[in-house]
């Protein structure tokens, strides 16, 4: 591509947003069904935040910090040979802005990631009769006084600083929150030459016990899981159940946490505290949230799924309520990138049959009946998981009054809590309204689900409306404002849903 503004309009028969897993399934099937495929992704290579690559210079063995990475080899290569073929255009470096229906399918509008420009400048237009979005999620956060220290990381961000740097971001860390991927950063710490003072998880876990049929249906899983344990035996790594980390203590960045045992309601329970001195890395991880903002934004029907976040509803061929737009991998449910390759297959192919491509073979169908068992195996595990590893309900109990709630806009946790009891702030818009929480650089991911818990927002339709209201931006991404200006001489102007 050339450095000046030159290419402002581009037409194929299926877009695929998003080289992670399911992106990466969803081309590679649409381009081997016969279709013309352009593959958008922010990163300059692709596998995603999964299958994030290490830098250069730490490249000697990349699959060493991977789960499924054969499964990440096999579709690179497809998707090379796509690319050599002319069948697939791998759009690397930039990201989606907007996504709107037009008169004769789909539109969006894309630009150069800036940091990854290396010049390239303006905003090109792209229309085709089929999408499949694959946006990925990133981890959900509750504020813990002390969490803005140096030192203090989400627990997906640890393990994306080993996969890319092949060593701890810290000495001596303590990983909390809820969930299996706890023990998955916990093992990446450890492998990477670091030491784990304790994995403090939030559930007492007797919330699998109603599901081991579900977890019996993905034994990968429990053989995982076995791994991580094992590992943390050897290191003789406390496992805490049914405690959280409830301070953060430190002068210039992490260096003593605090942790408290929690009753059956997520609350914290007087006079538990038990602390990790010496302490210079701090993961904090409760799930994940899918990246929903273009879901809003094409208008597709949405719910909340069972841990809360907000995902997009699809049919059996991951089509969305929106004609030509389907969905695969964490924006319909995070369920893991075994899932995510199987839903990204389905919905690739299932674009590619709207677009006009519709030949099928024996072989093509068994492979897809696999990819259907594997879908639904692996939402059944997904299930299970969330109902045994929620949010603590009572996780207000270790706030402090200047506890900082939205980092970006530095507000406490006293002035929200002022705002939903004395201005009746019922939902995120309206804590943003009065306190400017969810208005800083990014605009609510980081604080959005604390945003949802603290304003008190009741029932499924209520949370699915503050979901969306968190999830709603006229813009995906930050944009120049000089391309702002010259999208008015494109072909369709840059406009808000």
């Amino acid at each position: 591509m050339s450095k000046e503004n030159s290419v402002r309009q581009k037409h194929c028969d299926v877009v695929v947003i998003g080289a992670g897993p399911a992106g990466l399934a969803a081309a590679s099937q649409a381009s081997g069904a016969g279709a013309q495929v352009l593959l958008i992704d922010q990163s300059l290579r692709p596998g995603g935040q999964f299958w994030r690559h290490a830098s250069e210079e730490h490249d000697a063995d990349p699959g060493r910090w991977h789960h499924g990475w054969n499964t990440y080899t096999q579709l690179a290569k497809v998707l090379e040979r796509a690319i050599g073929t002319g069948r697939v255009e791998h759009l690397s470096g930039h990201h989606v802005l907007t996504g709107e229906r037009t008169g004769t399918g789909l539109g969006l509008t894309v630009q150069p990631v800036p940091e990854l420009a290396d010049g390239v400048r303006g905003l090109i237009t792209v229309e085709a009769p089929a999408v499949v979005l694959c946006p990925g999620a990133y981890d959900r956060q509750l504020p813990v006084p002390g969490w803005t220290l140096p030192g203090v990381m989400a627990a997906g961000g640890v393990q994306a600083f080993i996969k890319t740097q092949g060593a701890a971001p810290g000495r001596r860390a303590v990983l909390a929150g809820t969930g299996p991927f706890l023990l998955s950063a916990a093992a990446s710490v450890i492998q990477a030459g670091g030491e784990v003072a304790a994995v403090c998880e939030a559930a007492d876990l007797t919330g699998w016990v109603p599901h081991g049929v579900a977890a019996a249906l993905v034994p990968s899983k429990g053989l995982e899981g076995a791994e991580y344990i094992s590992l943390l035996a050897k290191h003789r790594v406390p496992y805490l159940r049914r405690t959280a980390v409830t301070a953060i203590h430190g002068e210039q960045r992490a260096e003593k946490v605090t942790v408290s045992r929690l009753d059956r309601h997520g609350a914290v329970v007087a006079g538990t505290e038990k602390h990790f001195n010496d302490v210079d890395l701090v993961g904090l991880g409760w799930g994940f949230v899918p990246q929903s903002e273009l879901v809003v934004q094409f208008g597709a029907q949405t719910r909340i799924d069972i841990d809360g976040s907000l995902i997009g509803v699809v049919d059996t061929r991951q089509h969305s309520s929106v004609e030509g737009l389907y969905l695969a991998g964490e924006i319909t449910g995070v369920a893991g990138a075994t899932a995510a390759v199987a839903e990204g297959r389905i919905a690739g192919y299932a674009a590619a049959w709207m677009a006009g491509y519709r030949v099928r073979g024996a072989r093509q169908a068994a492979a897809a009946q696999r990819d259907k068992i594997l879908r639904a195996n692996h939402r059944a595990f997904a299930r299970a998981m969330h109902t045994a590893h929620p949010l603590p309900a009572g996780w207000e109990s270790w706030m402090q009054e200047e506890t900082t709630v939205c980092r970006c806009e530095e507000v406490p946790y006293h002035r929200i809590r002022e705002s939903t009891e004395t201005l009746s702030a019922q939902e995120p818009r309206g804590l943003k309204g009065t306190t400017r929480t969810g208005m800083g650089w990014c605009q609510g991911r980081i604080c959005g689900a604390a945003a949802i818990c603290l304003a008190k927002s009741s029932g499924d339709q209520r949370k699915e409306q503050a979901a969306r209201a968190v999830a709603k931006r006229p813009l995906a991404a930050p944009v120049r404002l000089s391309d702002l200006a010259e999208s008015r001489a494109q072909t369709r102007p840059l406009k808000a849903p």
